[in-house]
């Protein structure tokens, strides 16, 4: 699957992104307006304005100048978590959680446990830039369009500064918006040749979050595309242009970029309402259309596998494993039902799904993603038929699940079957009898025991008011049963994806899904 490469740029591509190519599809294109070049000198695609109706599909019919606010803010990292992103208001976690996820899954495939705390600021650069690309990649239908915003000369030169108004004490002659420097013990901030670009990668908690000199209405008016073909560009441009990522308008620029990539059409046609806006009008919120567009490249508003009927309605959801799974606590709640495919994604991270926040699971426990074992595949299907998770399932539905694990289900050794599995004909197959009639020496690809680490990025959210990872040591237990505690969210998402577990959290702090 590629884009007519050579053997060699593809082997640049893995090398600089972590993933191959993606197929390419098609999308549409806008109107132009201007050129500009390459560093190299190379020539580029022209400027093109965004459409309008992205901001509709994005916004709603009016943009509220809160929930704007909220979502302006650059990736930044933790002082005290070198890889740790840094969420400054609610709203912004649809996209920050899953570049924080896909930035982990680099960092686990690269770096042991005792390497996360020894990372360079530019490595983290690398790794933001690579986490990015991976995103985007997932979403191609024809060709990468980053969005910027453009300075009003027709020069092509990109923008971080608005125009028109009195910024001198919020924006600095490298242009960065929105920030101002405060005095740090360290010196590193300050250093000749450091602009706030790369301040805020070594010390983000010395950028003070100042009034913001952009309305939703300088913004929209000021944002532009460029196309690039290839993979490799658009890791060159953002190694090139890092503020574009860092600057006040960076998680914005993103999404945009985001949805540019994909493509209206291709977007809409996944939906389910293509009424409903990406972002709450109200909260700031994301959607789960907006979520798994970041997670999968596939805008489909629901979280089970593949599609489901409900009332003649063909509701699509993940259509196969993803690179990074989901869990959230509102399954526990009954309010969705998390397919196989999130919840055993091809790598050990995980977003975690709050009623109001999106945090990070992740794990060094690499078997935590092996294949399934024959006798957990007869668990999963057994607990498909068994929606209150209840442990026994309808003695009548019996021959429906040997059907599904595809073992013997002739009527007469069905019958024997449930004479033996329901002696005293209450009606009910319990689970525990069914997988030792069945699968008497199951083997495990999950260990009992591995470790946990948990990310939140909003600093009031963790403890001391700094981000950093919660480390955790969990333990499966034996027995079936689970134990619910209704004031414990963290262990009731944890027990969607893993119903015995128990976790033991450093300083016996459990970590905020809030």
């Amino acid at each position: 699957m590629g884009e007519n490469l050579a053997p060699a740029c593809i082997a640049t591509t893995v090398a600089t992104t972590g993933i191959e190519q993606a197929e390419a599809g098609s999308s549409g294109a806008t109107v132009a307006s201007g050129s500009y070049e390459d560093g190299d000198g190379s020539a580029a695609s022209a400027r093109k304005a965004v459409s309008k109706k992205f901001f509709s599909l994005l916004w709603g019919e009016k943009i509220k100048h809160d929930v704007f606010r909220r979502w302006l803010q650059g990736f930044s990292f933790s002082d005290f978590e070198p890889s740790a992103l840094v969420q400054r208001d609610g709203g912004p976690c649809c996209v920050i959680a899953p570049v924080q996820a896909y930035l982990l899954k680099i960092l686990l495939m690269e770096s042991p446990e005792h390497g996360f705390n020894e990372l360079t600021a530019d490595k983290c650069k690398t790794l933001l830039i690579q986490a990015v690309c991976q995103i985007l990649m997932k979403c191609k239908t024809d060709v990468y369009r980053i969005v910027t915003l453009e300075d009003d000369s027709d020069n092509g030169s990109i923008s971080t500064t608005a125009t028109n108004q009195s910024v001198e004490s919020t924006v600095d002659e490298a242009g960065c918006s929105g920030y101002s420097l405060q005095q740090h013990d360290s010196n590193e901030s300050h250093r000749p040749g450091i602009d706030t670009h790369d301040a805020a990668l070594i010390h983000p908690s010395v950028i003070e979050r100042a009034k913001s000199i952009w309305t939703s209405e300088a913004f929209h008016e000021r944002i532009r595309f460029r196309e690039h073909k290839h993979i490799d560009d658009v890791h060159k441009f953002y190694v090139q242009n890092f503020h574009v990522l860092t600057d006040e308008c960076g998680v914005l620029l993103l999404l945009y970029t985001v949805l540019q990539t994909k493509g209206l059409e291709h977007i809409l046609s996944e939906m389910s309402d293509p009424n409903e806006s990406l972002i709450h009008d109200t909260y700031g919120c994301g959607s789960q259309a907006l979520i798994n567009l970041m997670l999968t490249g596939r805008a489909v508003p629901h979280v089970w596998d593949n599609e489901q009927d409900v009332g003649g309605m063909k509701l699509k959801g993940i259509n196969q494993q993803s690179d990074i799974g989901f869990i959230t606590v509102m399954e526990q709640l009954q309010y969705c039902t998390v397919g196989f495919f999130y919840k055993n994604p091809k790598n050990p991270v995980w977003v975690m799904g709050s009623d109001t926040h999106l945090t990070v699971l992740f794990s060094h426990e690499k078997r935590l993603v092996s294949p399934e074992t024959p006798g957990e595949i007869a668990r999963r299907v057994f607990r498909q038929f068994d929606p209150d998770e209840s442990n026994f399932i309808p003695s009548a539905v019996l021959q429906d699940v040997l059907c599904a694990l595809e073992l013997v289900s002739e009527p007469e050794y069905v019958e024997l079957m449930r004479s033996r599995l329901d002696p005293e004909n209450l009606g009910i197959i319990l689970l525990n009898a069914f997988m030792s009639e069945f699968f008497p020496d199951e083997k495990k690809s999950t260990p009992d025991t591995f470790d946990l680490l948990h990310y939140n990025g909003i600093p009031n959210s963790n403890y001391g008011n700094v981000v950093k990872y919660s480390r955790g040591q969990a333990v499966l237990l034996e027995s079936d049963v689970r134990m619910c505690n209704p004031s414990d969210p963290m262990l009731t998402c944890l027990q969607t994806k893993w119903p015995n577990i128990e976790v033991n959290w450093s300083g016996h702090r459990t970590p905020s899904l809030n």
